[in-house]
């Protein structure tokens, strides 16, 4: 096919990037490792971390790792919020030659028993906090070694000492747990430094990442993120980055804010990974819902690059002290995640002088397939051009390229879309067309300069925060509830989050209450799925086969 898109590149873009210049992405790592070894990588609390140290301490967890007898391949989970920890355990197991499974912290034990057991996790590092939800479900999966760390585990003597105190003891955020077997952070690091570590031989093949996301059909599936994937996708963000970078003043180390969860592709990649390709320093950012502390922690660095998702700038923006900060050296705001609103982009580019760079991506593409040029002195209001190594294909229901100008799914093909779903060759078949193009499930329109605009979902997924939501799981967990007869769910507009969850519910019991099928929810979705709006009806929308129409009660709200 013709790349149009070529034609409107910044000057100087490669049309193409190489990631066969890395074995692996250990390989990348690594060499990242030496070359900045005396730089800070990491801060988080005010603590800092260089890259030396980074380095050394992944080696010693890996060796650790290496010792519990895991095959090459194993699968190792990651539960944690943005702490110190994250980066060093990451590193880690992919240099003891495993794969990592990023999972939500907040996730309920339902949801956590399903990821751990659909992986075949073997492992997990999961912090202190959240260690009463794998309580409850480790007897029903593989998990053999446990480790548990705590907020204040790396930062340290007195400061360590009260972070712990204040969170245990009078914010109260670590429900007791009994996991016998589990041993300490720490003690892992004690033991594994007098191990060695194996150098794992790692290929382009191998798998580094598996990231869970939803579906049609409401199970969660593990997108399987290959080490050249990944590779990839960093080489293609660092060379789109670089018209931002290159303009005065120079910055000759970067500070990115870590402000998004690591467990989410977007921050893995274009935080974790690119920080360390570029040796910048990560602000690590535990609780960004505390919009007055993260003001508070920006106020301390000279920022370079923000990706984030529209509420973040949204919030941050509402914040009477943010625009008191120092913007002098601001190359970069990403925003991806859910569609940045027109308003908040102007409001941004006021206060900051920096121009909002919208971009789009999936789980499924490690993430980033598209984005505006990172020089942009204009919000667009689309997501941009396909990056370097990438092609985008706009396609009817037949699998046919659409004109230009005509609305199609936005398919993908590159060197960054997934191997596939793990273990689910069928779903994977679903998605992949037979010439390498991943289907999104999202509808768009490219322009004649290759630009790009999404303007509907194929699927009936709801994007909150920046989080895939899928009816079908919310609608399997409410429908489990004795009082309700049947129900459906659909995104509604909210100023907060984007969308939100709305559930429409025809009762088997006429006592059921709004705060009865809330509390049900809750105890089986984490937060950002829970139904937002309850309304109860006598009927649901359906077909003539009797199958609930949710397109007919989004339709109802348009024209409310």
């Amino acid at each position: 096919m013709e790349k149009i898109w070529l034609e409107s590149y910044p000057k100087g873009m490669p049309a193409e990037i190489d990631p066969t210049q890395y074995r692996s992405l250990v390989h990348l790592m690594e060499e990242s490792f030496q070359k900045y070894a005396q730089r800070n990588a990491y801060v988080c609390m005010d603590k800092y971390m260089t890259y030396g140290e980074v380095d050394q301490l992944s080696k010693t967890f890996a060796a650790w790792l290496q010792s519990r007898g895991l095959a090459k391949g194993a699968r190792v989970a990651i539960m944690m919020p943005n702490v110190l920890q994250y980066p060093v355990v990451i590193a880690a197991v992919l240099r003891a030659g495993y794969t990592a499974v990023n999972v939500n912290p907040l996730y309920t034990p339902r949801e956590l028993e399903h990821q751990l057991n659909d992986s075949g996790s073997e492992a997990i590092i999961i912090l202190e906090n959240f260690a009463t939800t794998l309580e409850q479900v480790i007897t029903k999966t593989r998990i053999k070694h446990v480790v548990v760390t705590s907020m204040g585990e790396m930062l340290g003597g007195l400061k360590g000492m009260i972070v712990n105190f204040v969170v245990r003891n009078i914010k109260k955020m670590v429900p007791a747990f009994s996991l016998p077997h589990a041993i300490r952070f720490k003690q892992a690091l004690s033991d594994g430094a007098g191990m060695p570590l194996s150098p794992a031989t790692l290929g382009h093949d191998d798998i580094a990442f598996l990231q869970y996301t939803g579906g049609t059909t409401g199970v969660s599936k593990g997108a399987a993120l290959s080490h050249r994937n990944v590779v990839a996708n960093v080489l293609q963000n660092e060379a789109w980055a670089q018209p931002a970078l290159n303009k005065a003043p120079k910055v000759e180390s970067m500070t990115i804010v870590c402000a998004l969860p690591l467990y989410h592709i977007f921050a893995l990649t274009g935080c974790c990974l690119m920080g360390t390709r570029l040796g910048a320093l990560n602000v690590l950012i535990p609780n960004p819902r505390d919009i007055p502390g993260l003001v508070k922690t920006l106020s301390s660095h000279k920022i370079s690059m923000l990706p984030a998702v529209n509420t973040l700038y949204n919030g941050l923006l509402n914040n009477p002290d943010f625009a008191k900060l120092d913007f002098s050296l601001l190359k970069v705001c990403n925003g991806g995640g859910t569609a940045v609103q027109s308003a908040v982009a102007e409001r941004w580019k006021s206060v900051t002088g920096c121009t909002i760079v919208e971009g789009y991506g999936l789980s499924e593409t490690s993430p980033v397939a598209t984005c505006n040029p990172t020089d942009a002195t204009t919000f667009s209001a689309t997501i941009g051009l396909p990056l370097p190594s990438t092609e985008i294909a706009i396609l009817d229901d037949a699998g046919n390229p659409v004109a230009l100008g005509e609305a199609g799914e936005i398919s993908i093909r590159g060197p960054q879309v997934m191997v596939g779903y793990w273990n689910r060759p069928d779903e994977t078949a679903k998605v992949m067309t037979s010439d390498g193009y991943f289907k999104s499930g999202d509808v768009g329109i490219m322009d004649a300069k290759g630009y790009i605009k999404v303007v509907d979902r194929k699927k009936d997924m709801i994007l909150v925060s920046g989080f895939n939501v899928y009816p079908n799981e919310i609608e399997g967990v409410a429908a489990a509830h004795p009082g309700v007869l049947e129900c459906a769910c659909i995104g509604v507009p909210d100023d907060n989050s984007g969308e939100a969850v709305k559930l429409y519910v025809v009762r088997k019991d006429p006592q059921l209450t709004t705060e009865q099928l809330m509390d049900f929810c809750k105890q089986q979705l984490t937060g950002y799925k829970r139904p937002k709006l309850i309304e109860f009806r006598t009927e649901l929308p359906k077909s003539n086969v009797g199958k609930i129409l949710r397109r007919e009660l989004r339709d109802e709200k348009k024209v409310a």
